[in-house]
């Protein structure tokens, strides 16, 4: 039963890792000048290790279980500390997991600034153009009391 622990836990690491690459192509994109293109795929490509990761976990939790530890970072911590294999790949799972825990937040940030650059952007530009100016509306068409 540890070997079957011992091989989720190593295929949960390569996934983590997998997310980490995944997160860093998201971090080079969102520093484009134009990430649209890019982030399509690279959003198809995190849902899909997230279910991966989410599989791994259940089943190392079911693996946990069935050899009397309880589930998640407690039993992991239990389990690895009855075996040095155990241990080493498990430390590789965490500290890969705090490298894309970084990305992550990184990324959220520069999303944040992002949206906070449109916002200003949107309010400069409502404010630079007079209400009644002649300008189309948002149905697309010119208003009916004057034009340019």
């Amino acid at each position: 039963m540890k070997d079957a622990l011992l091989a989720t836990v190593i295929d949960e690491y390569s996934t983590v890792e997998a997310f980490a690459s995944i997160l860093a192509l998201e971090t080079r994109a969102l520093t484009a000048l134009s990430p649209m293109e890019q982030l399509p795929p690279i959003v198809e490509k995190k849902t899909e290790l997230i279910g991966v990761l989410a599989r791994l976990e259940r089943a190392r939790d079911e693996q946990l279980g069935a050899m009397g530890f309880p589930a998640g970072w407690p039993g992991m911590e239990l389990a690895a500390s009855t075996d040095t294999r155990l241990a080493e790949q498990w430390s590789l799972l965490q500290k890969a997991a705090e490298r894309a825990r970084r990305f992550n937040t990184n990324n959220g940030e520069l999303i944040r600034t992002r949206m906070e650059y449109n916002q200003r952007a949107l309010t400069a530009l409502q404010v630079a153009v007079p209400k009644k100016a002649g300008f189309y509306g948002p149905d697309g068409r010119m208003p009916a009391h004057g034009g340019l």
